[in-house]
């Protein structure tokens, strides 16, 4: 423990990033450098408390508390605060093949189980382990590292999101050759085409990525196993295979008028501006776009908060986002308790881009979409909407009811489902012959990963349901152990 009276001494300060206004004009990151000196006295803060839950990573009421992939987050607050950055930076990479990107899109559920978090804002992690990575970059201390020899087993891994580039780091660690699979032209998954540029640049991805391919695990892109590479051939080349191909199956809305033009799932959306600015430089804007039209997003979690922030930088006419559920807390409420993951409001960058551009906040809660109407092109032309409060039914299950009275038309040009993901898309299993739960996601026991057919595994949100980019290295990093052991019959892998 670094500074035993840190806490007492230094008050929570993050960077400050560009004003709203200014970071709508490009799609780059905006979070302004730190100084290095204040990062120091943020992670002074970090208590070194006699039961951390900062690292467990424990599911509480259903969500995590504490990191999925159990970083030693005390360990390198204390090697910040003495200076030994290289260090830190080795203390980070035992847990975490990927520090670039859980410090930029992780939600930080290690924050909101921080033992200081009880009573006193928590310690900045996340932008402690972003500042490690960074400097390692920074200082060359990131390197690629060869295996010490090849084993001469040949694994596939199919999807290249988190789970899969963490299971393909592993796995290349202890020696096999290994070859990812991805349908789309670019690596990354959801990493790359998911998440919009100015949260996770893509040269961030690119940079791993060239560090992974210099160990020696291959990159198969525009390539659809089961479609572009027979199932038959699969089995053939490799000795074994680890499912990561996502939940990808988009929740729908159905409604009288989905069919309208000008109404399209988010992930559409966000995949086609990130594949336009990567192929023309940050020129012009996609076919589908947001410029001079009135946008409605339906679903106000992040995936939703990011259409906001894409919207804004198209130059959109307005913004407003829907939300089924109630407006959250400003506060911890008696029934969620600390070190629960707190369940309250949170203002994210795409809500602040749209109060600074129209001056108030774009989200609508407790609200619930009837129908849609269309023009006499076919084209999107409005919302009409109710109000709901939500009721204890059947099972102690909530249930939204309608409030008469609260009907509302809302104009729109462009309708954004933000809705969540299903799970799994099927054809893949099914060809393989591997068995689904009764939520449809691979049935693969957690900790053991093995599926029904011998030598396939499976993790991340294929067999888990979408999660957390935690808990798909997580999965990705297990299910790796798993395989190791089906091909050598033992394993070193953590």
């Amino acid at each position: 423990m670094g500074k035993p009276t840190g806490f007492m001494e230094y008050q929570r300060e993050l960077p400050t990033k560009l004003s709203p206004l200014e970071r709508l004009n490009n799609w780059r990151e905006f979070e302004e450098s730190f100084p290095e000196e204040k990062l120091q006295q943020q992670a002074a803060r970090c208590m070194n408390c006699g039961t951390p839950f900062c690292h467990t990573g424990t599911l509480l009421n259903g969500m995590a508390s504490g990191c999925p992939i159990n970083n030693l987050i005390p360990e390198w607050n204390d090697l910040v605060y003495n200076n030994l950055w290289q260090t830190a930076l080795d203390r980070l990479h035992k847990t975490n093949n990927f520090p670039e990107f859980t410090g930029r899109v992780c939600p930080a559920p290690c924050e909101g189980s921080c033992t200081l978090g009880v009573n006193e804002p928590p310690v900045t992690i996340k932008n402690i382990e972003c500042t490690i990575i960074e400097k390692g970059f920074a200082q060359g201390w990131v390197k690629s590292h060869q295996p010490i020899k090849r084993t001469g087993k040949k694994v596939a891994v199919v999807g290249s999101g988190p789970a899969g580039l963490a299971c393909a780091a592993q796995l290349n660690q202890v020696g096999h050759d290994v070859t990812v699979f991805e349908r789309a032209d670019r690596i990354g998954g959801l990493l790359m085409y998911g998440i919009p540029n100015m949260k996770l640049d893509k040269q961030i991805i690119q940079r791993r990525l060239d560090l992974m391919a210099e160990e020696g695990i291959k990159f198969v892109t525009n390539t659809e196993v089961g479609r572009d590479y027979p199932i038959d051939k699969l089995r053939a080349d490799f000795e074994a295979i680890v499912l990561c191909g996502g939940a990808t199956k988009p929740r729908d809305l159905a409604v009288e008028g989905r069919q309208l033009q000008g109404i399209h799932f988010a992930v559409d959306f966000l995949t086609a501006n990130t594949k336009h600015i990567l192929d023309n430089h940050g020129n012009g804007l996609p076919v589908v776009n947001a410029k001079g039209l009135e946008v409605i997003v339906i679903g106000g979690g992040d995936t939703g908060t990011d259409c906001v922030g894409t919207s804004l930088r198209h130059g959109c006419r307005s913004v407003i986002q829907f939300e089924i559920l109630p407006q959250p807390p400003k506060e911890r409420q008696p029934d969620n308790p600390w070190p629960e993951w707190p369940k309250i409001e949170r203002t994210d960058y795409g809500q602040q881009e749209a109060m600074a551009v129209y001056g108030h906040d774009p989200r609508q809660y407790s609200i619930l979409t009837k129908k849609i109407v269309g023009d006499e092109h076919g084209n999107v032309k409005e919302l009409h909407t109710v109000q709901v409060e939500w009721k204890i039914g059947h099972g102690n299950r909530p249930y939204p009811q309608e409030i008469v009275g609260t009907e509302k038309v809302w104009p729109a040009q462009l309708v954004l489902i933000a809705m969540g993901f299903l799970g799994p898309e099927e054809t893949l299993l099914q060809k393989l012959g591997v068995e689904q739960d009764a939520r449809s996601n691979v049935k693969a026991e957690y900790g053991k990963f093995a599926t029904n057919v011998p030598g396939i595994f499976a993790a991340g949100d294929m067999r888990r349901g979408q999660s957390l980019v935690v808990w798909a290295i997580n999965e990705g990093r297990a299910a790796a152990r798993e395989c190791d052991r089906y091909l050598m019959g033992e394993t070193e892998l953590p």
